[in-house]
């Protein structure tokens, strides 16, 4: 079969592919966006479950470019649920035209780069083959599916999904329903089915801090407001470390009057928000021990006042520090004084193995269950390229290079696999998705356009970091992550997977700002870190450069990771 040649080929249509798309054609390249997927919409295509909702507000949870779009299109509240992302997401396909370049249904099964046509051959489910000079991965940071490992799992008889390839079909009416996992997914689950179902069993490894989401109608007026101001608001947005929609705080907990400090965080949980909780009250709870505890004592305090029985308020009291993703919710916690919802602390007592009708946990206890939810996560960041072949000039695979921890340069690039180019991928910005998507996509097309202006010239270029440059990066963002308290407890922002390294931070946890400030110096000292002639090949960069970056002689802006982190 004759291959199909492209300029570029994107491997994903969700927020990152369908971005990557318009930027591209619009640069006048051949490119086609394929998905395994039978509709776009990317990681919110497959998370269909209850209670599927952004924790982003929806004013920023959208694309930034599409000035006229951000004051027509409408939302009803403060955040967006599932669907209405995905109705979102296909309204810009068709205003844009895009749908005419986007292959659904057809997998990537393998990439091999051609070093003699320096082009990526690429393989799919529909027994296509792709040739192209640009291989564009927005595959996402959380879409393959984490099943764990439990004895007796395949055995159970009743209605078993997890929570990732939720079907419409799937009625909890009346049912008993267990939940495993209780991280951001678990939290929205519970807090939607918990009043219809006939009874609830949460099976809980680490119990969660949560805060309000604040989530309610939009008023007109604040509708209003937001059009009037939407160029002011989205052009901040990337001067900010998150871009959640506000300007996090330069205020230590220190430097507050201990008898105020109670009032900015009550202030915070009736303001709502995950991440203002987090960063928009003071600037080091996620690096201060102090602050950070009595971040924790204000939480547990809630959960306490909140929840009815004690024991269950006991159950769901936080061990660990505020140091996970953080999470809001609906109404989460008030869900267990219902009757008919109850939780299981796996620490006290571990399930010892599901059976066709249930689960049975270490203390001989057995859970009757018509239906377990498995609301257990993704392989985070790595799980959706280790999973498919992709065979750089040495003939090593991305596997095989990752094996010591996922890692590249920018979050972008990886030496060896010259013109891979990835959307969020390993070591990209930890902030609000739709502007650090915007921002990479951007790299890419000036990268691109810069290596075709050489290649037009007729230079043999490609777009492919050293690997001294991808290293430096890495101990970079390592070094930003140690200076955190976020390494001091196990999750997927390090690694989600048994027995996954866990040694090499999966973020940069510097903010968007900063992230976009080391990308500026790239650019200016003439794309360093990057093989030559496409950049100046140079060795010496990144691990807090001093021009590039803004950071001095290496050492971490102590200001940057208390304010900034996202």
């Amino acid at each position: 079969m004759p291959s199909i040649e492209l300029d570029a080929l994107v491997v994903g249509a969700g927020f990152g592919g369908i971005y990557q798309l318009y930027t591209l054609r619009k640069l006048g390249f051949s490119v086609r966006v394929i998905d395994r997927a039978g509709g776009v919409g990317g990681t919110w295509y497959w998370n269909r479950y209850p209670g599927a909702m952004s924790d982003s507000e929806s004013f920023v949870y959208r694309y930034s470019w599409d000035r006229e779009d951000l004051k027509t299109w409408p939302w009803s509240h403060h955040y967006l649920q599932g669907p209405e992302i995905r109705e979102y997401l296909e309204h810009i396909v068709d205003k844009h035209d895009l749908r005419k370049d986007i292959q659904l249904n057809t997998e990537l099964l393998s990439a091999d780069w051609n070093a003699q046509q320096n082009v990526w051959r690429v393989t799919t489910s529909t027994n296509e083959v792709f040739q192209a000079r640009y291989l564009i991965t927005a595959l996402g940071l959380l879409s393959t599916a984490n099943l764990p490992k439990i004895p007796g799992l395949d055995d159970f008889q009743g209605e078993l999904c997890h929570t990732s390839r939720w079907r419409d079909d799937i009625d909890l009416t009346d049912k008993r329903v267990g939940v495993l996992g209780n991280g951001s997914t678990g939290v929205q689950v519970i807090t939607a089915i918990s009043s219809h179902v006939k009874s609830l069993v949460s099976f809980q490894r680490s119990p969660q801090y949560s805060v309000p989401s604040g989530n309610r109608p939009v008023k007109p007026e604040y509708r209003q407001w937001l059009n009037e101001n939407y160029d002011e608001i989205m052009d901040g947005l990337p001067k900010t470390s998150t871009c959640f929609g506000f300007t996090e705080s330069t205020t230590t907990f220190a430097s507050v009057d201990p008898n105020k400090r109670e009032e900015v965080f009550q202030g915070l949980w009736d303001q709502g928000n995950g991440f203002r909780f987090m960063f928009g009250g003071y600037s080091d709870i996620a690096s201060n021990k102090e602050a950070n505890e009595a971040a924790c004592k204000f939480v547990k305090t809630k959960i306490a006042q909140i929840v009815i029985d004690p024991e269950k308020a006991r159950k769901l009291m936080p061990t660990e520090p505020y140091a996970r993703r953080p999470l809001c919710d609906g109404g989460y916690y008030k869900q267990f004084n219902r009757p008919n919802v109850d939780i299981v602390n796996l620490q006290d007592t571990p399930i010892d193995h599901i059976s066709s009708t249930g689960v049975k946990t270490t203390d001989g206890k057995f859970y009757e269950l018509d239906a377990l939810i498995l609301a257990t996560g993704f392989d985070a960041v790595e799980g959706s390229y280790t999973r498919v072949r992709f065979r750089g000039k040495s003939g090593a695979t991305l596997a095989d290079h990752w094996k010591g921890g996922p890692k590249s340069y920018l979050g972008s690039f990886v030496p060896g696999f010259p013109n891979l180019l990835m959307i969020s991928g390993p070591q990209s910005a930890f902030t609000n998705a739709p502007p650090n998507i915007e921002v990479q996509v951007k790299l890419h097309c000036d990268l691109i356009q810069r290596a075709e202006k050489l290649r037009s010239a007729g230079t043999n270029t490609v777009i492919e970091p050293l690997p001294e440059a991808e290293a430096d990066w890495g101990e970079y963002c390592n070094e930003l992550a140690n200076a955190t308290l976020f390494p001091s407890v196990p999750s997927w922002i390090f690694a989600n997977i048994p027995g996954a390294p866990s040694l090499i931070t999966r973020f940069f946890l510097g903010g968007l700002a900063k992230f976009i400030e080391i990308l500026d110096g790239v650019a200016q000292a003439g794309y360093d870190g990057f093989v030559a002639p496409l950049g100046s090949g140079r060795k010496e960069v990144h691990n807090g450069p001093s021009k590039n970056g803004g950071l001095e002689n290496g050492s971490v802006n102590k200001a940057t990771v208390e304010v900034a982190l996202g």
